[in-house]
């Protein structure tokens, strides 16, 4: 049952988080694209691509921490100080997603289908897209790290 479930938590991961951090990291550079061209539809249906993909794959991917929950459990490593730290740092990254990245995309993607040309001034589109990258770049390397955590498992000896 242990293989199972770490199978299915891996699966999980990848086929969840692997789309909105790559969708996530695409949006800005797309964003960047449609600002600079108001009116082109083929830009903004872009950007509200990648959008989707990061709400509904971010949807998908609760249940990565709920399969990791029953895996650790299974392994009894639930009070390792690896896992700790992973489970931390993926609340983190979660929040990041919920609170920061989403909630820019949103904004920037209801500035790009509402306004007549020029949708946001220059300074500020760029300032918006540069904390949004950055965002999304701490949500990447928060991920990362994650996924470090988990196959490294410092101190680990369950020998799966």
């Amino acid at each position: 049952m242990t293989k199972f479930l770490l199978a299915v938590h891996v699966l999980a991961a990848i086929i969840a988080i692997g789309p909105v951090t790559v969708a996530a990291s695409m949006f800005t550079a797309a964003a960047r694209r449609a600002l600079a061209s108001p009116g082109d539809d083929h830009a903004l249906a872009v950007v509200r691509i990648l959008h989707r993909i990061c709400r509904v794959y971010a949807a998908v991917g609760v249940f990565v921490p709920v399969f990791g929950f029953a895996t650790a459990n299974s392994l009894h490593v639930l009070g390792d100080a690896w896992l700790i730290v992973s489970i931390v740092l993926t609340a983190i990254a979660a929040a990041v997603l919920a609170l920061l990245v989403l909630p820019r995309q949103n904004a920037i993607l209801a500035d790009l289908a509402t306004a007549a040309p020029p949708p946001l001034k220059t300074d500020e589109a760029r300032r918006a897209t540069g904390r949004l990258a950055m965002h999304t770049g701490m949500f990447n390397l928060l991920w990362a790290s994650v996924t470090v955590l988990m196959i490294v498992r410092p101190g680990s000896t369950t020998g799966v």
